[in-house]
């Protein structure tokens, strides 16, 4: 199965070290940040997971939650989280999908066909309160994921669809950002960007980020 951008994240049933997840569910009406892993017991997945563990304020502030997947079975999970929370410093306060059967693997297009069918593909989803994919990054095995980043892609698409903007490269909350290029009624800028903006090109107009 294909996943794209705009996609409904598909929903099932699976068990995990919080008991059994019905995923739209549990998703409720949160944003949801959704990252897998090959198998327990591995040295870049451990440390990410207790990354995660202690970005529970930071996603908690965004109405966001987390959610992992792993091949591996429930009991080897429960192992796995001591050796998190003892090696990471951070207590694992969020489930762990135990996803032996590959079930949720495959609905999610982890399962490359081109590698071995054991080793699920390093993604992350991020699902919306409407549990629409809004965006997606993969990483090899060897390179650790960079959660400041998925902070700030969540970060970025929270502010876009609150406003008529978008954040340029490299953008930070905080940061200017641009107009769309679609809103171009005076009257309707000005209401919108009381902080002005700067004209660079009649397609990239610079502004303050409105919500700060």
């Amino acid at each position: 199965m294909s996943l794209h951008l705009g996609s409904i994240a598909p929903d099932f049933e699976q068990a995990s070290t919080h008991g059994t997840i019905r995923f739209h569910q549990w998703a409720g009406s949160s944003w949801v940040i959704f990252f897998s892993h090959p198998a327990d017991f591995t040295p870049v997945c451990t440390t990410e997971l207790g990354v995660v563990a202690k970005l529970g304020r930071a996603l908690a502030s965004r109405k966001a939650k987390p959610i992992a997947l792993s091949v591996d079975p429930l009991e080897s999970h429960h192992g796995w989280i001591r050796d998190i929370e003892a090696t990471q410093g951070a207590e694992v306060d969020y489930p762990i999908l135990a996803d032996a059967d590959q079930k949720v693997a495959k609905l999610y297009d982890l399962v490359h066909p081109e590698t071995d069918a054991k080793i699920t593909v390093r993604s992350v989803y991020f699902i919306d309160p409407n549990k629409k994919i809004r965006a997606s990054i993969t990483y090899p095995p060897s390179t650790g994921r960079n959660f400041d980043e998925v902070l700030r892609v969540l970060d970025s698409l929270q502010l876009t669809d609150s406003h008529s903007v978008a954040t340029p490269a490299n953008w930070e909350d905080g940061g200017d950002v641009v107009i769309v290029p679609s809103l171009k009624d005076p009257e309707v800028l000005k209401q919108k960007f009381p902080k002005g903006w700067t004209e660079v090109r009649p397609y990239l107009r610079v502004t303050p980020q409105p919500n700060r």
